[in-house]
């Protein structure tokens, strides 16, 4: 397989997403779907809506989300279009709760490792190609999220949540699966995603704000470290090893701490398993657009 391009900035505004989207020279079609994080209530990390708005406005994007499969503000529809409504998005942007309405859309995996299909809100059926917009930064559970967790917990419904959580069991304790099993069912997921939208996907990983805690935490670590940049890949794989990297070459002191949060996750393990599965790269060539 070819090395993936990877094209970066140190320009962290909203004219700098703007910028990296144009460097990978695509337009994607139809009616795009732009993922992204909400941020939990109460979480003050999440990047918000007027750092997003041109790029999403660019791309004519509708804002995706999928509720969560754990107690807090956007576990339901109707408490996460309040949250949609209190952090901005609605005001700023079409937002689309794609599994409000059941039954779930089951996308098949064939090649899967751990799980054999992915349970997604029906409403991905809407559109015709997506824009990953994620944050990159710690997670408690998964180490890392990035490009890839974007893909598949977030795009899976809540049922979709817990049954990769629980490597294929939605009924169990979802937060006491054996690690390993529970990342690699998240590199199934992303594939079927990916495979979904047949090429018409692009991702851009945002490097600010990082703390060890993900978005979905209410209460959450301050960041860590500087911000870095932004990135723009096709490879949602490629642009997942390009953060780490970038991370562990990173003489900001706050490096190690974030290391940590990471590897004691093996958050790494996501982009081996990815990898295995065929559909991207760890292999990258880092373009700079400064």
């Amino acid at each position: 397989m070819e090395k993936a391009k990877v094209y970066f900035t140190k320009d962290l505004s909203p004219e700098g997403l703007v910028k990296i989207y144009k460097a990978l020279g695509v337009e994607l079609p139809g009616k795009v779907a732009v993922k992204l994080h909400s941020g939990e209530d109460g979480n003050q990390n999440y990047v918000k809506p007027e750092f997003v708005k041109d790029i999403i406005e660019y791309v004519n994007g509708t804002v995706v989300e999928c509720n969560t499969a754990y107690e807090g503000a956007r576990n339901t529809t109707e408490k996460h279009v309040e949250l949609m409504e209190k952090h901005g998005w609605s005001k700023n942007f079409d937002v689309d709760i794609m599994d409000a309405d059941g039954p779930d859309k089951v996308l098949d995996i064939p090649n899967g490792k751990i799980i054999k299909e992915n349970y997604v809100g029906k409403n991905i059926d809407n559109y015709d190609s997506m824009l990953v917009l994620s944050h990159f930064k710690g997670h408690p559970m998964g180490g890392y999220g990035g490009a890839l967790k974007q893909l598949s917990i977030g795009v899976a419904s809540s049922y979709g949540k817990a049954y990769i959580h629980g490597a294929g069991n939605a009924e169990g304790n979802m937060f006491e699966t054996e690690q390993l099993s529970f990342l690699e069912s998240m590199a199934d997921a992303a594939e079927s995603v990916v495979k979904y939208f047949n090429g018409n996907t692009a991702y851009i990983n945002m490097m600010c704000n990082m703390s060890v805690d993900c978005d979905c935490c209410a209460v959450a670590e301050d960041p860590c470290m500087k911000d870095i940049g932004v990135l723009a890949s096709l490879d949602p794989i490629a642009i997942d090893q390009v953060c780490i990297d970038m991370v562990t070459n990173s003489d900001d002191p706050g490096r190690d701490h974030l290391l940590e949060r990471i590897n004691s996750r093996h958050g790494v393990h996501t982009i081996e398993a990815a990898a295995k599965l065929g559909y991207g790269t760890r292999e990258y060539e880092l373009i700079s657009i400064d």
